[in-house]
């Protein structure tokens, strides 16, 4: 979908800097050109919970550019610095639907997303911290890993606060479960990136 969305203007945003607020209504349908963006919802208490992370070549907000639902429920953050595309919905929906391909592509996309969603809910509703935060590790890795030979590293440098988003957990309870899984040679690290050392024991803790 580059080649579509390139004729349209590129948008920069710092890392943790806010793409779309909760009760915007959308510009377009934003495609990431490169870096990461996180969905966020806010409880009422100020309690914030990521719901998706979208990489390159992703596009969001989904639901609104098919139903057309306004304004947005979501904020969406730069986890890195980021690079978005930003299209008409009316134009992008024309290019999809002319190009089946890509169209079955999306679908494609949409499914796996909702698939993970589902684990993500099992494992939020199930299980201890350890359980939770292997799970979202396995997840991270299997989404936005790179084998090497040391294991397999996570591209995003994800922090304690960012983790225990993702879990449901508090920060100080991510740091504790990470120190042990270190300890244990589960994980390792590469500067700020993580690296799944032991993919099996992780496998034996994680919930689903």
């Amino acid at each position: 979908m580059l080649n579509f969305f390139s004729q349209f203007n590129t948008f920069k945003y710092a890392k943790g800097e806010t793409i779309l607020r909760n009760g915007d209504v959308p510009q377009g349908v934003y495609f990431v050109k490169s870096g990461y963006v996180k969905l966020n919802s806010l409880s009422k208490d100020g309690k914030e919970l990521t719901l998706v992370i979208y990489k390159k070549d992703d596009f969001f907000p989904v639901v609104w550019t098919f139903l057309g639902t306004k304004p947005s429920i979501y904020s969406f953050e730069a986890i890195t610095p980021t690079e978005i595309l930003r299209a008409p919905r009316e134009k992008f929906l024309e290019y999809i639907n002319s190009h089946k391909d890509i169209l079955a592509n999306v679908i494609g996309e949409i499914l796996s997303r909702f698939q993970t969603a589902l684990r993500r809910m099992e494992f939020l509703t199930f299980g201890n911290a350890s359980g939770k935060l292997a799970s979202i590790l396995l997840i991270c890795g299997k989404d936005f890993g790179i084998e090497k030979s040391d294991g397999i590293e996570i591209q995003i440098p994800l922090t304690h606060k960012d983790i225990a988003n993702l879990v449901g957990v508090t920060r100080e309870t991510v740091s504790l479960e990470l120190k042990r899984f270190d300890r244990k040679g589960f994980i390792a690290y590469n500067r700020k990136l993580i690296i799944i050392k032991d993919r099996a024991s992780l496998e034996k803790k994680a919930i689903f």
